[in-house]
């Protein structure tokens, strides 16, 4: 989108004009957003923002996090359990460019952020000012739009465009950088909501057409197989799904960013899809002849070789973001719009099926995993602890109503497998740039943004050091999220590979952990240590009750790997148990 372009504003949202100076303005904007919580780190160029912010404390509730990039990763905890939009705010230089990996994260991922970084004044531009770095050139490529402000009457403005297009259409994150001398510069104030920019259409509007020749095929369909992604939850089309679903009597499986749109007790919810997904989707999905893509973009962790995905198929892709059709997978029938829209058009065209030869080719897939991979992992004969039996113990204790915010890694692929998931918005997880250090500040922002769920992070011992910090954030801000390290003393995902593909080198992989309990009491923060089976049910259900953080470290088999695996350019056919 082009600078030029211009915005349609909301009438009904004018407020009186009034002289206040550039930073005022933006906490203004803020507020009048709804923003009432936002993250991050002040320092020289965006002082002027948070002396403003003090004034304006008993509005907008501001959290300093310990590191830029925690800020961005709790914003973007605050908004994938909230559907709002999250909030950042950090200093020139370092600190914009410590936000840099979250913002990547939110941007492929659909994330909606807006966030503000302070920078030199603009007479220093380009000087290689104290500080200065071009972080408009540098978020560029991770960003759904980014905007420099050089004069403090464009604040209003950009502000307005900023949380319309982070919000709007697929939604991700917008960076605004404000010169000091804007935010110190005065303007006549008044702010109107964005409701449009001309030339940018967030949502495609639906060709009914399209929508009947979907339906023609999937009623046609021997063997269909639907494969939804966070689409569906983030256009609030769960229910639209679980009404598709039961009256054409469809298997569904999910990527890990769909997670939990539809309840994981769900009979016809077959489980995940890609590299560690289960066994029975994944192979039969070059087995249907229709596969139903609803609000997912053909990552190539779900879709392996690309040569052999579902050749044998007609595809038919539900997606509001025309950039994603035919990128990866050739869609035979296209249906461009909101997914809740979209499947509500579709629900009145289909026949009502049951598909049960179908199904039960699915059972029987799933009962060999089970005997293979599952029972091993959630009933296991072996002495060590294994993650599986974590995270089964977390459902009992939870009863399946917790929010599973996991980090990166083997315990991420165990958490996403086996949370049960009653509830949308349930699982909170770095999917498409897998950042290491997501889950600790996620979980802080999920928890603040639902103070009334059960917030759990699911963290190696590897992740958890990259932004362990942020215990203190923790503390200081008081935020009862309960954090659960499970320790294999390794960097367990990429050890895995090690083993399988390279001869068991472990080179670089094995962690010398410091005392996570003795670290967790210095910030003041209740934790236990467990190694042994007849411990565990009593410390997960400890750590529940807590009406307060709790770190729960768990010391889990040091060599155990995820399975089911597709190798790395392999077929999804290629799936393997062990």
């Amino acid at each position: 989108m082009k600078e030029t372009q211009t915005i349609e504003t909301s009438k009904a949202s004018v407020s009186k004009t009034e002289r206040i100076t550039g930073s005022e303005a933006i906490i203004k904007c803020l507020i009048a957003e709804g923003v009432d919580i936002l993250y991050g780190y002040p320092g020289g160029a965006i002082m002027p923002v948070y002396d403003e912010l003090y004034k304006y404390r008993h509005d907008i509730h501001h959290v300093l996090t310990r590191h830029e990039q925690g800020a961005a990763h709790a914003a973007q905890g605050f908004a994938r359990i909230s559907g709002r939009v999250g909030v950042a705010i950090a200093t020139s230089g370092p600190g914009a460019t410590n936000l840099i990996t979250g913002i990547a994260d939110a941007q492929i991922d659909s994330t909606p952020l807006v966030c503000i970084t302070g920078q030199v004044p603009s007479n220093l531009l380009g000087t290689d000012a104290f500080q200065e770095t071009d972080i408009i050139g540098i978020s560029t490529p991770v960003t759904k739009w980014n905007h420099q402000v050089t004069d403090a009457s464009e604040i209003p403005e950009v502000l307005a465009k900023a949380f319309y297009i982070a919000k709007s259409g697929r939604p991700g994150p917008v960076l605004i950088d404000i010169t000091k001398d804007a935010q110190f510069g005065e303007l006549d104030f008044k702010y109107e909501k964005c409701i449009g920019v001309r030339s940018y259409n967030p949502v495609p509007k639906i060709e009914i057409n399209d929508v009947k020749a979907a339906a023609k095929l999937i009623n046609a369909a021997k063997k269909p197989m639907i494969v939804w992604g966070q689409g569906v939850i983030l256009g609030k089309a769960e229910e639209a799904l679980k009404a598709v679903v039961e009256k054409a009597g469809i298997p569904a499986a999910w990527t890990i960013m769909g997670a939990s749109a539809l309840p994981t007790s769900h009979p016809l919810n077959i489980g995940m899809v890609g590299m560690h997904g289960n066994y029975a989707p994944n192979k039969l999905t070059n087995e249907c002849d229709v596969l139903i893509a609803i609000g997912m973009r053909f990552d190539d962790r779900v879709t392996g070789d690309l040569n052999t995905y579902a050749k044998q198929a007609k595809v038919v892709h539900f997606e509001i973001d025309p950039a994603e059709v035919n990128k990866n997978v050739h869609a035979d029938v296209a249906v461009l719009g909101n997914s809740k829209d979209s499947l509500e058009a579709l629900l009145p065209l289909l026949n009502e099926n049951s598909h049960k030869a179908w199904h039960q080719e699915f059972k029987d897939l799933y009962a060999i995993e089970f005997e293979k991979v599952i029972k091993d992992d959630l009933h296991p004969t072996k002495e060590g602890l294994t993650m599986g039996e974590v995270l089964k113990e977390i459902n009992i204790q939870s009863e399946g109503d917790a929010a599973i915010v996991s980090d990166v890694g083997q315990h991420q692929m165990i958490a996403c497998r086996y949370s049960e998931f009653n509830k949308t918005k349930s699982n909170i997880t770095s999917g498409g740039l897998g950042t290491m250090g997501f889950a600790l500040p996620a979980a802080i922002g999920a928890k603040m943004a639902a103070p009334e769920r059960e917030v759990v992070a699911i963290i190696g011992d590897g992740g958890f050091q990259m932004n362990i910090q942020e215990l203190g954030t923790i503390f200081q801000q008081k935020v009862p999220v309960k954090i659960v390290v499970l320790n294999n003393e390794f960097l367990g995902m990429v050890r895995q590979w090690q083993q399988l593909f390279f001869d068991k080198r472990y080179a670089s992989t094995e962690m010398t952990n410091p005392d996570f309990i003795t670290i967790a009491k210095g910030y003041y923060i209740a934790g236990k240590r467990i190694a042994k089976r007849d411990q565990l049910a009593d410390a997960v259900k400890e750590m529940i009750a807590s009406k307060e953080s709790y770190l729960l470290e768990v010391c889990v088999e040091k060599e155990d790997n995820v399975f089911p695996m597709i190798p790395s350019g392999a077929s999804v056919s290629d799936i393997r148990l062990s």
